[in-house]
């Protein structure tokens, strides 16, 4: 029987290598991280970051994140500040995302930056980007790797579905820790979250001792479109299905089984909640429902990242 997911490969050191060499020649691939699956290609590359835009169908005003091993490349390509050392400090690497201003000397595509003057930069914290990254001379620029608009992938099987074998290269690095895109930051001017994610405001205040700007901000990051993360049928919030055509996501322990409910997190758990959020939405259209129904979700810590995920894709 021919295998069909012979571009999802496990990793090792020849895959290190292939991989490596691939994005040295500016191909891509579907790459694990602990947030989502990410499109990673050479963000120093006219060609790569191209071949992002398109195979994803992605507006061209919509940056990308840009990916670092650790300080070593990054000065040369953006303007570190105070604010950023004690949240790098504290959170890094890990699921945040900070949007600093452009080095002038940058090697940046600025199509990757959307032709703006600033810049968004991640440190992912996954062994296998890591890996990756430690044998690159370059940053990785790295979308999640779904169709624009759509569902992030949490599994490499996930950015098959929406790639098929337009991608040589997919590394199965098991399912994502956090399964929600990393919190973004703009550091500036006022600190201002600009994606909430499972780091929360209140740990970022904690940091950097000061309150958050919450003026509205253009688009300087992803997960700013006002459509986003949709599963491909329609999502409704804050109600309840008639029937047992409609899914019903729902949350906590107050929700007894029932074939066409589907809990987030049956002990209550916010963080939990968030790395199931996805999956399950998959899992429902996959499962031939017509509609979601979404309970409602507590709005704090990581609460606040799964409501913003579910408004953007009811839009």
């Amino acid at each position: 029987m021919k295998n069909i997911y012979s571009n999802i490969y496990s990793f090792n050191k020849k895959l290190l290598k292939k991989t490596v060499e691939s994005l040295k020649q500016g191909k891509i691939a579907g790459l694990p991280t602990e947030t989502v699956y990410g499109l990673a290609g050479n963000a120093y590359s006219n060609k790569a970051v191209k071949n992002i835009f398109e195979i994803k169908k992605r507006p061209k005003k919509n940056p990308l994140i840009i990916h670092y091993l650790d300080l070593k490349y990054v000065k040369q390509d953006v303007v570190l500040n105070d604010s950023f050392f004690k949240l790098y400090k504290a959170f890094c690497p890990g699921p945040l995302t900070f949007v600093l201003k452009k080095n002038k000397k940058t090697k940046i595509v600025p199509l990757a930056t959307s032709n703006l003057k600033t810049v968004a930069i991640r440190f992912p914290n996954h062994k296998i980007i890591q890996s990756i990254l430690k044998f690159t001379n370059f940053p990785l620029a790295m979308p999640s790797a779904n169709l624009s608009s759509k569902l992030s992938p949490v599994n490499a099987y996930d950015v098959f579905d929406d790639f098929k074998k337009k991608l040589r290269i997919i590394i199965n690095g098991g399912n994502s820790k956090f399964g929600i895109e990393s919190t973004v930051i703009d550091l500036t001017t006022e600190p201002k979250i600009l994606r909430p994610g499972v780091i929360s405001s209140e740990e970022i205040k904690s940091i950097l001792k000061k309150n958050l700007s919450k003026k509205k901000s253009n688009i300087k990051s992803p997960g700013m479109m006002k459509k986003h993360y949709s599963p491909g049928i329609p999502l409704i919030l804050g109600s309840k299905p008639k029937n047992r055509d409609h899914a019903y996501i729902v949350f906590g322990k107050k929700y007894k089984k029932n074939l066409n409910y589907f809990n987030l997190s049956k002990k209550g758990d916010l963080k939990e909640a968030a790395a199931n959020l996805y999956k399950t939405l998959r899992k429902i259209k996959k499962s031939g429902y017509k509609k979601i129904f979404v309970a409602k979700i507590p709005n704090f810590g990581a609460g606040i990242a799964i409501n913003d995920r579910l408004k953007r894709a009811s839009k």
